[in-house]
């Protein structure tokens, strides 16, 4: 028996180590993530660390804990208003694009190996799904911006697609072990996961912040404890009625992300810590239960069958499930190429291992061949890919204000943000020329690195945010007035 202090070194350790390391990413252009999983391969028995793991069970439970606070926080940090425009696009990727590259992926493994049809479509399920992990970590550490809605729908799908991998996975083991099940009973299984994760995600996510403000807890730090409790809660229940709870967590975020409560903010902080901790210790966990010795046999198909993921199932899911969208051809290219796999493939790889399927060591060292070529990659390029392709557009650094911005549903007041486009003729405008709403105040004006606090006097000037407190009356007049240049008569 390891002495539990040995452990909690070992354990600090790994984590600083890999904080530490995370600053070479921006340095190699090589994904955060990937510096975790390998770290977590030299830490391992085959490495210089010696840590002998080799428990797929608690590799997989890590992973579903941690994945269930990144979909969480995912959620959260995702604007619900963009989402919202991309709400129909997102769900036919999550769904039927996920079946599309599951079917594409197993007609080429069929091709290359001796598989049976369905032990094909298993491995195709399993790395069908892109990662929120992945997508989340490059999109939001990555100093560059995309047209138009490119970057909700990417957050969307992979926030989304889980519940649709995990579902094709369980059910082609189950098509392995019970061949005379029908498809049809694994139809009613997937309706079901879908409606019920859907449902407690919607009421979690309203129900949450109301309580949130109802409470009036004595300690600020009983919040996240809450919070944590929620998800937690959430999950579980959905899980155990026969629910996504994946879907869950992930439409809880998403739906709060748009709902006003005390602590918002710094609840948003809170969880986007405890995900990259997650993220850090799945991967970590996920590094220790490889065997390196044992990826090399399979690296030519693994090298295959990521060629045929990246440049065929990804990009056919993708033109299929965004036809007559806004998304032109170069877009859709670039939706493509940010289709990364990572540790939702890993983690479900376990499932095979768990449930004794013959071929299931062989399909696990695959799907981590083909996990770390993608993320190497995909994520490794994406900047000179975004900009080959002409998609990018400068980054809009959201405004750091030196307080807490809290709204309580007992006041009617609301603290917003608006935007000051070029074309506005609020430019170069005193505010007491503006005309706003009587029960209005401009509180703050963001501009560049400078936060200015207005006077009646103020200018207005090209690309400022204002940070506007109103009720919700006055607020759609300020917008137009402010971001449609509609001023009163006379002025």
């Amino acid at each position: 028996m390891v002495a539990i202090e040995t452990v909690l070194l070992g354990a600090a350790i790994l984590l600083i180590v890999s904080v530490l390391a995370s600053k070479l990413s921006t340095r190699l252009s090589v994904p955060t993530l990937v510096i975790f999983l390998f770290i977590g391969m030299l830490a391992g028995s085959e490495g210089i660390g010696g840590i002998y793991f080799d428990d797929p069970l608690a590799a997989q439970s890590i992973g579903v804990l941690a994945l269930i606070f990144i979909l969480f926080s995912g959620g959260l940090d995702t604007p619900f208003a963009e989402t919202r425009k991309v709400m129909g696009r997102g769900i036919v990727l999550s769904t039927f694009g996920v079946l599309i590259t599951a079917l594409v992926v197993a007609g080429g493994v069929v091709l290359l190996l001796d598989f049976s049809p369905a032990e094909a479509f298993l491995v195709g399920a399993i790395v069908a799904a892109t990662d929120a992990a992945a997508v989340f970590s490059i999109l939001r550490t990555q100093k560059i911006g995309f047209k138009g809605n490119t970057i909700p729908l990417l957050e969307l799908e992979s926030g989304s697609n889980d519940p649709m991998a995990i579902f094709l996975t369980i059910g082609a083991i189950e098509l392995l072990r019970q061949p005379e099940m029908a498809v049809a009973d694994l139809l009613l299984i997937f309706i079901q996961q879908m409606a019920l994760g859907l449902i407690f995600g919607l009421a979690v996510g309203y129900l949450t912040p109301w309580v949130i403000n109802k409470l009036r807890l004595q300690a600020d730090g009983l919040y996240p404890v809450f919070t944590v409790a929620v998800v937690l809660l959430s999950y579980a229940i959905t899980a155990i009625l026969g629910g996504s709870g994946f879907l869950t967590v992930y439409l809880a975020g998403l739906v709060m992300s748009g709902r006003n409560f005390l602590h918002k903010r710094s609840l948003s902080r809170f969880h986007d810590a405890l995900a990259w901790l997650m993220q850090i210790i799945m991967f970590l966990g996920l590094g220790l239960l490889v065997f390196p010795s044992q990826l090399w046999p399979v690296a030519p198909t693994g090298i295959l069958i990521a060629i045929i993921l990246i440049f065929i199932a990804r990009p056919m899911s993708v033109f299929i499930g965004l036809l007559f969208s806004e998304f032109d051809f170069r877009d859709k290219l670039m939706i493509s190429w940010v289709g990364l796999r990572g540790a939702t493939a890993i983690v479900l790889a376990t499932f095979p291992l768990l449930a004794g399927i013959p071929q299931s060591e062989t399909i696990f060292n695959i799907v981590f061949f083909v996990v770390v070529i993608s993320v190497l990659l995909q994520g490794s390029t994406l900047i000179p890919t975004a900009k080959l392709l002409g998609v990018t557009v400068p980054l809009t650094q959201k405004p750091q204000y030196p307080f807490e911005l809290m709204t309580n549903t007992d006041i009617r007041n609301e603290l917003v943000e608006v935007s000051v486009p070029a074309t506005s003729t609020a430019i170069n405008r005193q505010i007491v020329n503006l005309g706003l709403p009587e029960n209005s105040l401009i509180v703050l004006i963001s501009r560049g690195q400078e936060i200015v606090v207005p006077n009646g006097n103020t200018l207005i000037e090209e690309g400022d945010t204002l940070l506007v407190l109103a009720d919700k009356d006055a607020l759609s007049k300020i917008r137009e007035r402010i971001s449609k240049s509609i001023f009163p008569e006379g002025d």
